[in-house]
């Protein structure tokens, strides 16, 4: 749609939850938003009550790859930002507010943690992201623009960080990062307010001068040895402890000179995912398969104890310190298909939570409130938690009422069937009106967009009827269908008869999307079919009628829908396909696959051209890239006052508007020859478009409808003026002044009454009067044709006013 309107966004989601592999967790610092990442690139944002209650508020759609890491981006509570970051490099600032996304980025690197650091230069505070991940240094983010400020960087055994903590100091302005890398070396860089001042000049002047930025190096490296290391967190009780989690054992270090106080290894072969310390004297552990485990620290390792450091040198591997909890013993988790994420969370605000979450590959959070005092007696074993509060995206659509609705459910439910047949690949066309479905059954529909729209959102006698709207089923696909594509509409060079859809049963086939005709089947593939596509504009004679066939046999084929075969048959791909890209003036092909290998192929003759890897196949792929168009200025335009108006609630200002917009286009009109008068012009904008998606390949298609809010406006008035009505078409009110005139009838009606009026001052009013009662006379008789169809012409209403050759 246009990106100059105020469009408003409906959701119709089906009984069907989206799925939600979570993949990272964060909770808001004032404990009412739990936020989710998962591994298809969405994020989930979760209201939680302080009675711990859950419930899904909204999803947000902007990443491409599996979300690695989340963390706040802002301090102030009025400003609630987060950043999220995939594995493919992509970095975005979201509003967790509104679910805006407010900054993009994408970087060369991929990220798997992120922390916010604050600092002071003078009276400003400034907001700083330290990303860690595959790349031997951590780099400094600003906060609100994600572009890179400088980096810490390792001058003694430099290696990829496995993960890193930020000391806030007290007493001093040196604030410290200390971080372990892959291989165990433990590193340390101070950051002071100096140091971010400097790097601040060093930034302006890369910037202006394009001199090089200066990193910031270590000031300790020290070998710890610990390998593996999963998380690294610091005691902001006692500000002297540090717990570094690795998969086969967890140790405590003295903060001040990073001695060994207490190691612990893990038994029963489970491996540690991560901890924190809850308490002063206490931390808890969980494991990869969801199981958690409260420890209560020796006195070695308590700065207040008069036995504090007495261990050191001299620790042992395999002094267990008392279990004190055990947590989340899942019953389940056979069934889960990748292992759970589990962090803990204390509140800085009342109330002061102390939260254990889970999250799991069904879209499931489980939440736990950690007690801050334990057993009164010993325990021969561990008391375990029970969960306070646990919910899961189907559970919750579960509740919903009424049902979350799909958008052909009507025309979807089968007698003994719980749920309707999910859709599975949809296409709108805006110039017919018309949604196109393909369904799991193999069939595909083709229905009225706005009709089947109607019966989800508004209710009514339609709801009773069976059978309604009305539509067409095309049937042809043996199984699902997977794709649907009608080129047409992308490009006016294709037959605008011409429907295309894929299935799993391996077939291609075009249809007549007027007759519902099956034109051809085309049988090339080896697997079922993922996606089609259209050439782009510039390619050969040939190509052009052609659309891109790419299946999960790793196979891509040229399919001429003018010729009614296969030109082009590309299947030597190892690996499933990623990305297809166009070099039309070269006349090749370009294929890039999932383990980075692009394939060019010569689309005249099918030959392999060459296969790459490495930076010559990401070069190749690049130079494929077209320009990205321009951007439109969107403050300049009136959907701003339209939304203020939508924002207050106010009638007159949207009467203002849609009249102003109503007065540019009776200009125009009347502006326009006489002979071009019995056309009223066409409001460009669609007032509704349908966008299909789907947050993984085997979810059924969730359905977005946007009504462009000034598109709807107008054409509800047009229509509104283009009905006869009876007080302007009688004679009596022929016969007023035309002042009165404007008193009746809708908008335009009257503008070109007064319009023509003058302009055939000489016209008698008696032979227009009479032509007037004749016509008037005509639609007394046939009642039903000024609404069977409103989009005809408003002069073909108004035969008395409007042609030239009916003047007296």
């Amino acid at each position: 749609m246009s990106g100059n309107n105020l469009v408003l966004p409906i959701v119709l989601w089906g009984r069907t939850a989206p799925t939600h592999c979570i993949s990272s967790l964060l909770v808001m610092d004032d404990f009412n938003t739990i936020i989710t990442g998962c591994h298809d690139g969405q994020i989930c944002l979760w209201d939680m009550t302080p009675e711990l209650e859950i419930c899904p508020r909204a999803m947000l759609f902007g990443h491409t790859a599996s979300i690695t890491c989340l963390s706040k981006a802002s301090a102030c509570s009025d400003k609630q930002y987060i950043v999220s970051a995939s594995e493919n490099g992509e970095m975005c600032l979201w509003d967790v507010n509104d679910g805006r996304c407010i900054e993009f980025t994408k970087l060369a690197c991929a990220h798997i943690g992120i922390q916010f650091y604050q600092f002071a230069i003078g009276t400003e505070r400034e907001g700083r992201l330290l990303c860690n991940g595959h790349y031997p240094e951590i780099l400094v983010v600003d906060a609100t623009s994600l572009e890179v400020l400088y980096s810490l960087v390792s001058k003694i055994s430099p290696d990829w960080i496995s993960s890193m903590s930020i000391i806030r100091s007290h007493r001093t302005q040196e604030d410290t990062v200390v971080a372990v890398s892959v291989t165990g070396i433990l590193k340390v860089w101070i950051i002071t307010a100096e140091v971010s001042r400097m790097q601040m000049t060093t930034m302006i002047m890369y910037l202006f001068l394009c001199q090089d930025m200066d990193p910031v190096f270590e000031e300790e490296s020290k070998p710890i040895y610990c390998q593996g290391c999963q998380s690294i967190s610091f005691c902001t009780f006692t500000q002297s402890s540090l717990l570094v989690v690795c998969s086969k054992y967890w140790r405590v270090f003295d903060a001040g000179d990073y001695s060994l106080l207490c190691s612990v290894s893990s038994d029963n072969d489970q491996a540690w995912t991560g901890g924190e310390f809850i308490a002063t004297d206490k931390v808890i552990i969980w494991t990869e398969d969801g199981c958690s485990y409260i420890y209560k620290l020796p006195a070695s390792c308590l700065p207040a104890s008069e036995h504090f450091r007495s261990d050191v040198g001299k620790t042992k591997e395999g002094s267990i310190p008392p279990l004190v909890y055990s947590i989340a013993d899942r019953s389940d988790k056979q069934l889960l298909i990748c292992p759970p994420v589990t962090r803990f969370f204390f509140g800085r605000r009342e109330p002061f939570h102390k939260l254990l979450i889970q999250g799991d590959s069904a879209g499931r959070l489980s939440l736990w409130g950690i007690p801050d005092t334990s057993p009164l007696q010993p325990l021969s074993t561990a008391a375990e938690l029970q969960v306070s509060s646990t919910v899961s995206l189907q559970e919750a659509f579960n509740k919903l009422t009424p049902v979350s609705a799909g958008i052909i459910d009507q025309l979807s439910a089968l007698p003994g069937k719980e749920g309707p047949i999910k859709v599975t690949a949809s296409v709108y066309i805006p110039s017919q009106g018309r949604l196109v479905c393909g369904r799991e059954d193999g069939s595909i529909i083709l229905v009225p967009a706005t009709q089947t729209a109607i019966v989800q959102l508004l209710q009514g006698e339609h709801m009773l009827r069976r059978g309604w709207p009305p539509h067409r089923t095309l049937r042809g696909h043996r199984n699902k269908v997977t794709c649907v594509l009608y080129p047409y509409q992308i490009s006016p060079r294709y037959d605008q008869r011409s429907l295309v859809s894929g299935g799993v049963d391996f077939s291609v086939i075009v249809w007549d999307i007027f007759t519902g005709e099956m034109k051809h089947i085309f049988c090339v593939h080896g697997g079922e079919i993922s996606q089609l596509i259209v050439p782009p504009e510039n390619c050969s004679t040939r190509v052009q009628h052609c659309v891109c066939s790419v299946a999960s046999d790793h196979s891509v084929g040229l399919l001429s829908l003018r010729e009614r075969k296969c030109i082009m048959l590309a299947s030597r791909h190892l690996f499933p396909i990623q990305v297809i890209k166009w070099r039309p003036a070269d006349d090749y092909l370009v294929v890039g696959c999932s383990d980075g290998s692009v394939y060019v192929w010569q689309m005249d003759t099918g030959a392999l051209d060459r296969c790459v890897m490495g930076i010559t196949a990401v070069e190749i792929l690049n130079a494929c890239d077209e320009l990205a168009p321009a951007t439109v200025d969107a403050l300049n335009h009136s959907a701003v006052n339209l939304k203020q108006a939508m924002t207050r609630r106010s009638l007159a200002a949207l009467k203002n508007m849609a009249q102003h917009k109503l007065q540019t286009l009776a200009t125009n009109l009347l502006a326009a020859d006489n002979t071009d008068k019995g056309n009223l012009p066409k409001y460009s904008h669609n007032a509704l478009v349908v966008q299909a998606m789907k947050t993984n390949l085997t979810d059924p298609d969730m359905h977005v409808l946007f009504f462009d809010v000034e598109a709807v406006i107008i054409q509800l008035l047009t229509e509104e003026a283009q009905r006869p009505n009876p007080i302007l078409v009688s004679p009596e009110t022929l016969q007023k002044t035309q002042a009165g005139a404007d008193k009746g009838g809708s908008f335009l009606a009257n503008k070109i009454f007064k319009q023509v009026s003058k302009h055939r001052s000489g016209t008698k009013v008696e032979n227009v009067a009479a032509k007037q009662a004749k016509s008037a006379s005509q639609t007394r008789r046939n009642p039903g044709d000024s609404t069977q169809d409103t989009g005809c012409p408003l002069p073909a209403l108004q035969p008395g006013i409007t042609g030239p050759d009916q003047t007296g």
